[in-house]
C-alpha cells in the first residue's frame, strides 16, 4: 500500500519521481499519516483518487500527464543544465504547440539521447552542430539570431514539461521517433524516414 500510495503522489505531482527515488520529498512519517484515508482526505488528496490512479493503466496515466490542466496545475519547475537545456528547446521549438505536441519533441530529444547515433545527454543532443550556420540539428541553436527568453510565462509552461520528461514521464506518443518538423515545411529528409505520428503542428520520424 505504502508503495500505490508513493506513485499516485508522483503521478499528482505532490513528488517528483526522481525525489522519490532519492528518498526526498517524502518521510516516513508523512507517509504513515497519508495511508489513513481520513487523513489523507483531509490533506486534499483524496483517498478514491489515490485508489483510481494507483490501478489505472500506464495510457491513461500518461494522457493524464499529457493535457493543459496537468500542466497549469504544477508549481513552477526547475533544475539544472539538463533541464534548462530541454526547457530552452521546447520553448524556442514548440512554445506554440499544445500539450500533447510539447510532450511529443520532448520525446524526441530523449530518444536521441537514448540513441548511439547521437550524444548521450540533452545538452549534447541539442547543441549538437551548433557553431555551424544551419548545420545545427535544433535550428534556433545555429540561426544567427539570439536566443533570448521573451515570454516567462511560456517558459514557466514548457519548463515544467521538461521537468517531468527528465523525471521519467512515459514516451508514448511519437513511437520512438527521432525526427520532426512543422507542417509548415517538407524537409527532403522527411522522405527517408517512417512518419510514426502527426502532433498539433509537428510530424514525427523514425
Amino acid at each position: 500500500m505504502r508503495r500505490i500510495v508513493l506513485g499516485a503522489f508522483a503521478a499528482l505531482g505532490i513528488f517528483t519521481s526522481s525525489a522519490l527515488a532519492e528518498g526526498r520529498g517524502a518521510p516516513e512519517a508523512l507517509v504513515a499519516q497519508l495511508l489513513d484515508s481520513e487523513r489523507v482526505a483531509r490533506a486534499g488528496v483524496g483517498a478514491t483518487r489515490i485508489a483510481r490512479l494507483a490501478s489505472v493503466n500506464p495510457t491513461s496515466k500518461a494522457a493524464a500527464l499529457q493535457s493543459e490542466t496537468w500542466i497549469s496545475g504544477q508549481p513552477v519547475a526547475n533544475g539544472g543544465d539538463q533541464w534548462r537545456c530541454l526547457a530552452e528547446a521546447l520553448y524556442f521549438e514548440a512554445r506554440g504547440e499544445n500539450a500533447k505536441g510539447l510532450f511529443a519533441v520532448a520525446e524526441v530529444i530523449l530518444n536521441r539521447v537514448d540513441s548511439a547515433q547521437y550524444p548521450d545527454s540533452v545538452c549534447g543532443v541539442i547543441q549538437q552542430g551548433t557553431g555551424k550556420r544551419y548545420a545545427c540539428q535544433f535550428t534556433y541553436t545555429c540561426d544567427g539570431r539570439p536566443e533570448h527568453v521573451s515570454n516567462p510565462d511560456a517558459f514557466a509552461r514548457v519548463g515544467k514539461v521538461a521537468r517531468v520528461m527528465l523525471d521519467g514521464a512515459p514516451r508514448n506518443l511519437t513511437n520512438g521517433a527521432l525526427f520532426y518538423h512543422t507542417d509548415a515545411v517538407a524537409p527532403s529528409w522527411s522522405r527517408k524516414f517512417d512518419r510514426t505520428a502527426s502532433i498539433g503542428v509537428h510530424h514525427f520520424y523514425r
